[in-house]
């Protein structure tokens, strides 16, 4: 949505308060920027009060012999003298209809701005005033600086030069820049006795802000005639005596230099990073960087040098992989980015060890008790992010393991761990030894320490959902056929129905008969049951049958006598082996739910959070323990403590913002958008166990059917299109190749029209994968539907 012209210099004008003189001022700056250059365009979005009165109309009187070369637009205007949102209200009358809401105002002033820079390819600028202050409401109540923030237009703050200005000037300040906005000047009226330019002006220096004061205006006289000339007088002397030019010579130069630096970016970028899973043998050149100008909501405002001339600069792409899985509420969401500052400016960081503070004791008692660990877990252990929390679990359940067969020596030392094949826990030493070696993520040192099946999974093909059985589990339940039918996706999830099917034999046997083979043949002693639950993620977006990780759970804990228990009050002590669930990727509701115990129907012994945990925002994982675990390194030897830690454990910013975003999420779980995917889905919302997607069931079926596609798969945010490969492998380029198109915006039509976006997606081989936030946008979600289903329909 962001907009960036090379030759259409754009400037936000927003005001530190109400009456600070943000239209005399941007009447200075039209007329200033008219005697300079072929067009002068200035928009006032939303206008209240007597026409004669409207701020576009004073610029309108005032251009004087410019005025061919200046275009003034209001697109809401309201008769009524009050603020925005209740002028918006007292027009709807009827509470019952809409008022405009924040995407459809935003989008209008989009398509208003490049209908401006269509008429023309010379030297042109633009002003957009806002109305009141900063926090001033819009029509649907947001306020102005986060309504107006996927515009992402550089600013002009009017500053205030009353009694009280100094502090309004700097709080407004720190408000735009809270939320990203890049201020480039400040401008306020000269006052001789208050001389709030005074102190503005070295405050904003060391900043890299220029402050102009200029003189007040005149009077309003009582003779209209007599007050126009008066007006017109001090226009003229603010061009003549150079107060304003400066001003305009100081934006134009900021504007080149914004080009030259986005421009740059590509050359520099290749030069001086290494990124992460890119081989840089196949970057073709610049043109393979993408460059982010800015993020706000679902989207990257991307730069495009080599655009067509006349278009913006910037394009709206879609966060198609909601940034590597991170992203809750959208990027820029302010109520954390407040939360982030207000613990920033209360804490720092702050070393943890023997020591708490609030938001890190509010954030592991909602954890334990409200969240995904109620009713086992007792402890919260933090650490810096997934694969880090993943390291901290492995070395609770080894311990754990340890002490409860009394251990020593070099007989800790060969201990390994049961899991899937496919799995994925993080790019840390000791996480990957927990992975079976997949000849992918690996490096020099990954020695895979344990054994891994090969488990069953769920897709939908042709319109059904298909349970496809490995190979030797195949080869038990039926020799004929390596997949089972299932009556509907519901049914494959409802994992206490499934206890009692034929199935739950089969994979118990051959659970419990190659567990009996690994303790013949010797070797590593299995210590631990590592699962991602419901969907390997890095593996390949592996939907695994829910029902046999509950019987690999049940299996393994019906295998050993539990350790002592040290209180009859807390929940029965872990068997067999400790069970560790990897929720990094899929817990905190980026399937649908908070957490995939309740489907699963059984709790683990410790599991690991990060990802959602803040929104996006900040590093920060949880790893939670039962009290059982917690026991193995309870000693009066400090030796026998959990010896590990991180600088930023506990880190106050990602826990205070962590609170913000579970209650944020909490709400969003019970809001109409979700009751309605749900609906689409036929599932009764807040059911236990049931399984939904915010993707759209009937797009769903369509894609599954498609010649190019082997299967698909969605739950929650998450949906997973595996494409015909016979090479299917992580190197494939298949699906990139396949889908390739949804990368680039569609043409013929306004950018700002719903579904105007080019796709930032990622793919694992031969799968692509796309995600959304909790809480994008429905229509978002419908547009980028279309885009995958032509892409895959143009291959077929």
């Amino acid at each position: 949505m962001s907009l960036l012209f090379k030759h259409l210099r754009i400037h936000q004008i927003f005001g530190a308060n109400t009456d600070v003189g943000k239209t005399i001022l941007a009447t200075a700056l039209v007329r200033g920027s008219a005697a300079l250059k072929n067009d002068v365009f200035y928009l006032k979005p939303i206008s209240t009060g007597p026409i004669q009165d409207a701020d576009d109309e004073h610029i309108k009187r005032h251009c004087g012999a410019l005025k061919n070369r200046v275009h003034t637009e209001c697109l809401y205007r309201f008769h009524v003298p009050v603020s925005p949102h209740l002028a918006a209200q007292i027009a709807a009358g009827d509470e019952s209809r809409k008022i405009v809401s924040d995407a459809t105002f935003v989008n209008s002033i989009t398509s208003y701005v490049r209908r401006c820079a269509s008429r023309g390819t010379g030297p042109a600028d633009m002003y957009v005033e806002t109305a009141g202050g900063v926090h001033s409401p819009t029509l649907s109540g947001v306020t102005q600086v986060d309504c107006y923030r996927p515009l992402f237009l550089p600013t002009i703050l009017i500053g205030d030069s009353r009694l009280g200005g100094i502090s309004a000037t700097i709080s407004a300040y720190e408000s735009l820049l809270l939320r990203g906005y890049v201020v480039e000047a400040v401008l306020l009226f000269r006052d001789e006795y208050y001389r709030n330019s005074d102190f503005l002006t070295p405050y904003f220096t060391e900043r890299g802000i220029d402050v102009t004061a200029v003189d007040p205006p005149p009077p309003i006289l009582s003779d209209a005639s007599e007050n126009f000339a008066s007006t017109e007088r001090y226009y003229e002397r603010l061009i003549s005596e150079d107060s304003i030019l400066p001003v305009l010579r100081n934006l134009d130069t900021r504007h080149e230099r914004r080009l030259a630096e986005l421009t740059s970016m590509p050359r520099r970028s290749l030069d001086a990073f290494w990124w992460p899973f890119v081989q840089h043998d196949l970057i073709k050149g610049e043109k393979d960087v993408t460059v982010i100008d800015s993020a706000s909501s679902d989207f990257f405002s991307v730069y495009d040098a080599h655009g067509t001339e006349g278009a913006s600069a910037l394009e709206s792409q879609l966060d198609g992989s909601a940034s590597w899985w991170t992203q809750a509420l959208g990027h820029a969401h302010p109520t954390l980015t407040l939360a982030a500052a207000r613990a920033s400016g209360r804490y720092g960081h702050v070393m943890f060890p023997q020591v708490t503070h609030a938001p890190a004791l509010q954030l592991a008692e909602r954890l334990l008790h409200d969240g995904p660990g109620k009713g086992w877990a007792s402890r919260v252990f933090f650490s810096d992010d997934g694969s880090t929390g993943m390291e901290v679990a492995l070395k609770m359940a080894l311990r754990a393991f340890s002490v409860h067969r009394c251990l020593q020596g070099a007989d800790r030392k060969a201990l390994g761990v049961l899991g899937l094949r496919g799995s994925y826990h993080g790019d840390t030493i000791g996480a990957m030894d927990a992975c079976a070696e997949e000849g992918v993520y690996t490096c020099e040192w990954h020695n895979a320490k344990g054994y891994w099946f090969d488990p069953p999974t769920v897709s939908i093909q042709d319109g059904h959902p298909i349970i496809t059985l490995p190979p030797a589990l195949a080869a038990a339940a039926a020799p004929s056929d390596s997949t089972v039918a299932s009556g509907s996706l519901s049914s494959v999830y409802d994992v206490p129905a499934r206890l009692s099917t034929p199935l739950v034999e089969v994979y118990r046997t051959y659970i419990r008969n190659t567990l009996r083979s690994l303790e013949r043949a010797g070797g590593l002693q299995l210590a631990a049951l590592v699962l991602e639950p419901l969907v390997m993620g890095a593996g390949g977006m592996i939907f695994v049958d829910p029902l046999f990780q509950r019987v690999l759970v049940d299996v393994v804990r019906g295998r050993g006598p539990p350790p002592p228990s040290t209180d009859s009050d807390t929940p029965a002590p872990w068997r067999g082996l400790p069970v560790i669930f990897d929720e990094v990727f899929v817990g905190l509701y980026r399937l649908g739910m908070e957490s995939t115990i309740p489907l699963l129907g059984v709790s683990p012994d410790i599991s690991v959070h990060a990802k959602i945990l803040t929104g996006g925002l900040v590093p920060l994982a949880a790893t939670l323990a039962s009290d059982s675990i917690f026991q193995a390194f309870y000693s009066t030897d400090k030796a026998e403590a959990l010896l590990h830690g991180h600088s930023y454990t506990a880190h106050p910013l990602g826990c205070e913002v962590a609170n913000e975003t579970l209650r944020l999420v909490e709400k969003e779980s019970r809001s109409e958008a979700w009751a309605a995917a749900q609906a689409r889905w036929e599932v009764a919302p807040g059911k236990p166990g049931v399984v939904w997607s915010l993707w759209d069931p009937q797009f769903i079926q369509t894609v599954s059917r498609m010649d190019a596609v082997a299967e698909v798969m969605a739950l929650g945010t998450v949906l997973a299109i595996k494409v015909r490969d016979s090479e299917a492998s992580y190197v494939s380029h298949s699906a990139q190749t396949l889908l390739q198109s949804i990368k680039f915006r569609d043409t013929g039509s306004l950018a700002s029209e719903s579904g105007q976006f080019s796709v930032h997606f990622r793919t694992l081989g031969n799968v692509a994968y796309f995600m959304t936030s909790l809480n994008t946008a429905p229509e978002t979600v419908r547009s980028l539907e279309d885009k995958i289903w032509t892409a895959l329909q143009k291959s077929s």
